[in-house]
């Protein structure tokens, strides 16, 4: 990729940093992705729709502003907003993962119905992926659907369901085809979560609240043609949807925001007047982790340039859901360590309520514990990294007992 910006670029710049800076004050918070979006984030949301800082090169039919695909265009957008602290816009599941899914591999009447809607924030989804007994192996799911009546009807159970508790859709994955193989035989289908039938079970977790779910099937009735290409084709799919999943995950503009963030409390003086900046062993930290960072969007910058050619970038991905986790959670570490004594007061206010600047880095912290955990372990992730891509050999699988399954 060339990144010389051209005159036009250049343009562009200075119109987002127009825009931010006439703006910044009815921009909601940045992140805020564990809630339903409130009216302020929507109205935010309509705003970057308009000028085409969001969804920038979705066709207009769809939703979207309608710009011809420009990656440079794209990051400079991005590095604005992040380097800004100003909020980019919604990025939850199903905007950064349902939608390029749907615009790969979806109908034109999928594309046309759900892409707008969900870009705009007015309906929220969830992803039914994981289940008690197959979440690193995710292929292995039970929950089935067998068609009645010109219905699937879906009975099982999936857990850490983010957003089930507030989501208006899940894109869900189960077992249609029983004869067939494990990978064969899974469909991908789009569910209204007030169907009869589903339960949801919020599960709390060390955060104090309770981001995540069990879900529950009992005679869900779904039309057959709320399914995402064919009957048996649903783990495509799900790696299609697992694909973007990863880039949301270790998102590095996000990091790029968070970095910023602590630059600038680092920059304040502090009750002897001093700043935490002009000491050295906190500037290397920082340091440290900005160079990371740096590392971290020069990657994406290789993935979107890859994208642009049509190549497959198959494991630089994991690289993105790996490193990103990781130095996420390192990130928010060195904010609480920069916060003080402010930083080990902890009371959340429940997930509809407001948090200071504290207890956001305080729920970042324990919150980017799971992300390591979810969405494929950094240990699965590290192993398919040095198995497929540095050639090293497989990990030993332990030896069945005698008489054992």
């Amino acid at each position: 990729m060339d990144l010389t910006l051209t005159e036009k670029h250049r343009a562009l710049r200075d119109e987002v940093l127009a825009f931010i800076e006439k703006y910044r004050g009815v921009a909601p918070s940045p992140g805020g992705g564990r809630k339903r979006p409130d009216a302020k984030v929507l109205e935010w949301q309509k705003l970057l729709l308009e000028h085409g800082y969001f969804a920038r090169s979705i066709a207009r039919e769809y939703g979207g502003f309608g710009a011809p695909q420009d990656l440079i265009e794209q990051a400079i957008i991005a590095d604005a907003f992040s380097r800004a602290g100003v909020s980019p816009g919604i990025h939850n599941q199903g905007i950064s993962m349902l939608v390029p899914t749907l615009l790969e591999v979806g109908t034109e009447e999928q594309k046309r119905r759900w892409v707008g809607p969900t870009i705009r924030g007015d309906i929220i989804w969830c992803q039914g992926y994981s289940e008690p007994g197959s979440g690193s192996d995710l292929a292995a799911a039970k929950t089935r659907a067998a068609v009645d009546d010109g219905h699937f009807v879906i009975n099982g159970q999936k857990i850490w369901t983010s957003s089930a508790h507030y989501a208006d859709m899940m894109f869900l994955l189960c077992r249609t085809e029983p004869e067939q193989s494990k990978h064969a035989g899974l469909s991908y289908l789009l569910v209204p979560m007030n169907t009869p039938g589903i339960e949801v079970r919020p599960l709390r977790t060390m955060t104090g609240r309770a981001e995540f779910n069990e879900t529950f099937f009992t005679d869900v009735r779904v039309p057959v043609d709320q399914i995402v290409m064919s009957r048996g084709q649903g783990w495509h799919v799900a790696n299609i949807t697992l694909k973007y999943e990863r880039l949301l995950l270790g998102d590095p503009n996000k990091l790029q925001q968070r970095l910023e963030a602590i630059r600038r409390m680092m920059t304040q003086p502090g009750p002897d007047g001093s700043r935490l900046l002009d000491r050295a062993e906190w500037r290397d930290r920082l340091l440290q982790l900005q160079g990371e960072v740096m590392a971290g969007r020069h990657h994406n910058l290789r993935l979107l340039s890859e994208q642009a050619e049509g190549v497959d970038s198959g494991l630089g991905r994991l690289i993105v859901k790996y490193h990103g986790t990781m130095l996420g959670h390192r990130l928010a570490s060195l904010a609480l360590d920069v916060l003080g004594s402010a930083g080990l007061h902890y009371e959340p206010q429940g997930e509809t309520g407001e948090d200071d600047t504290a207890t956001t880095w305080q729920i970042d912290y324990m919150y980017d514990i799971g992300l390591i955990i979810g969405g494929g372990s950094s240990n699965i992730q590290k192993n398919i990294i040095g198995e497929r891509g540095l050639g090293l050999p497989r990990e030993p699988k332990a030896a069945v007992p005698a008489g054992g399954n």
